[in-house]
């Protein structure tokens, strides 16, 4: 299928057919964050955005989330039964989901996916209900660096369908048959435009100037990174304040509890941090990252050497720059990869 031609004044076309199959998410402003929201007007849509301040993996990988329920009463008739948490009731689409955050999605796709052993049932369950309706970036952010960990601000991994951005009109593009079903009844754009979308790509890209080099990271034995002088170094300024980790479309470590209030009980995997000094902390009251640089030293190798060596190259970072923006020691991954490779 070719291109498809949406004017913007008609964007309310597109949300109509949307909402007509789908709860509809999307970035919307507050204040002077943009964030994921459900859409309940059609003027919240954002077209003319950065990036959203969180990305929206918390709709898939809930910062909290109940895994199942039960009682703990030996006399009620579903007492010490695990209760099925219901799954997820109806289809989702996500609309103006730039491309870092679509290819993010892939990469966890590798983590909670894998195989049938490890399968993550309420991360397949979000996954196989949402489409995603991806908004290519014309003017990246000067944090990213999408285009030096395999994606582009107009990639096309993970989305259903790709939207381009030509100020008055919209190019619809699909990309899976979910995508194309969405977009069918549209009108046909000019074969020239292509040429015109090309165009962009280039010019986005350009506008990217950071230069990330991983050559040496990925080619040289796990030790001799783990343990280069470098990290003695790197540690000292961070705060272990974990920002970073919360920001990170991929970072994805959770702890798993049991709250109890009475006769009931939850299970509930929260969000969890390699920042944190608890995350490892045995019950021995050992604990294998319990310094500083220990847990910096993590991060940067589980994104770009645990992660390529265990996920067929997959690097564990998609260059959208959050946690340059929102690191307040100014710890910048390019230099830290930059420095790891050199």
């Amino acid at each position: 299928m070719g291109y498809k031609l949406l004017a913007k004044q008609e964007i309310g076309k597109l949300y109509e057919k949307l909402a007509k199959q789908y709860e509809v998410y999307a970035p919307i402003k507050k204040g002077i964050e943009v964030n994921w929201s459900k859409i309940e007007d059609l003027g919240d849509i954002l077209f003319d955005f950065k990036n959203s301040s969180l990305s929206p993996k918390g709709l898939f990988f809930p910062q909290t989330e109940v895994m199942f329920e039960f009682k703990n009463d030996p006399k009620a008739e579903e007492g010490y039964i695990l209760k099925e948490v219901p799954p997820l009731p109806k289809t989702r689409v996500l609309l103006n989901i730039r491309p870092c955050d679509a290819k993010a999605f892939s990469i966890l796709d590798k983590v909670f996916m894998r195989d049938e052993d490890s399968l993550d049932v309420y991360w397949k369950d979000k996954r196989d209900k949402t489409v995603l309706i991806g908004l290519a970036c014309n003017n990246p952010c000067n944090t990213c660096f999408c285009t030096e960990v395999n994606s582009s601000p107009f990639g096309e991994d993970g989305l259903d369908v790709l939207m381009v951005d030509l100020g008055d009109k919209l190019i619809l593009k699909g990309i899976t048959d979910r995508g194309n079903s969405l977009i069918e009844d549209f009108e046909e754009a000019e074969s020239s435009v292509a040429s015109k979308i090309d165009d962009l790509k280039k010019s986005a890209e350009s506008k990217i100037k950071t230069k990330l080099s991983m050559g040496n990271i990925l080619s040289r034995e796990m030790l001799e990174v783990y343990e280069h002088s470098y990290w003695d170094r790197l540690h000292e300024s961070c705060i272990n304040c974990g920002a970073c980790t919360f920001y990170c479309p991929t970072c994805h470590c959770f702890d798993i509890q049991d709250e109890t209030k009475g006769e009931y009980g939850r299970r509930v995997r929260n969000w969890d941090t390699c920042m944190s000094w608890l995350f490892t902390h045995h019950a021995s009251g050992h604990n294998p990252r319990g310094t500083k640089k220990h847990r910096v030293r993590q991060r940067f190798m589980h994104k770009f050497k645990y992660m390529p060596f265990k996920l067929d190259g997959d690097i564990g970072c998609v260059g959208c720059g959050r946690c340059i923006q929102v690191c307040p020691v100014n710890i910048d991954v390019r230099d830290v990869v930059n420095n790891m490779n050199k």
